[in-house]
């Protein structure tokens, strides 16, 4: 019976040992599929995600809307010419001349920013949209990047408009002094 006992418990280390070498060797990963992962992550960083052309998309249209509305930089430099048109009239200049000094400038002075914001949204638009065909052959870009590039554009081209009209004197020109 001792015998018997002996025998067992030496089984049972042999079942446990085995167990372990299994365990052991199930946990390895084959050498082949190793380098495979490190190519699928390679491909993945490779691919652009067209974040890129999606932000100039966006940009694009933000710069069109502040052609058209204004800003802060045509407010800053409008005020500053009319200072400067204020301090260098005299005062016994004509009334046509103090217009245009102190409206006229300024105002011709926001429709220049107007028309570089235009001018900056315009360039970004048609680069956005240009971009694919020196891309990846066979990349599709996404149809909102498409939409919102063409909504720069034509933003962009109306701002453009827009601050020529407004610097010749055409839309909105100064008043007669007669």
């Amino acid at each position: 019976m001792a015998t018997n006992a002996v025998d067992e418990t030496e089984a049972t280390k042999a079942t446990t040992d085995e167990k372990a070498v299994d365990t052991t060797e199930s946990d390895e990963v084959p050498q082949a599929e190793v380098p495979a992962a490190a190519d699928d992550a390679q491909t993945k960083e490779e691919t652009p995600s067209g974040v890129g052309q999606g932000a100039a998309a966006v940009v694009s249209a933000a710069l069109g809307v502040v052609s058209l509305t204004g800003s802060w930089i045509g407010t800053v430099a409008s005020a500053r010419q009319n200072l400067v048109g204020q301090l260098e009239t005299a005062q016994n200049a004509g009334v046509a001349q103090q217009i245009q000094a102190v409206y006229g400038d300024a105002w011709q002075t926001t429709a220049l920013w107007g028309g570089l914001f235009a001018l900056i949204a315009l360039v970004t638009g048609v680069v956005t949209l240009a971009r694919p065909a020196f891309g990846t052959p066979g990349r599709i870009q996404a149809p909102w990047i498409k939409s919102v590039a063409w909504a720069g554009v034509a933003l962009g081209v109306i701002g453009l408009f827009l601050a020529v009209l407004k610097y010749t004197g055409i839309l909105l020109g100064l008043p007669s002094a007669s």
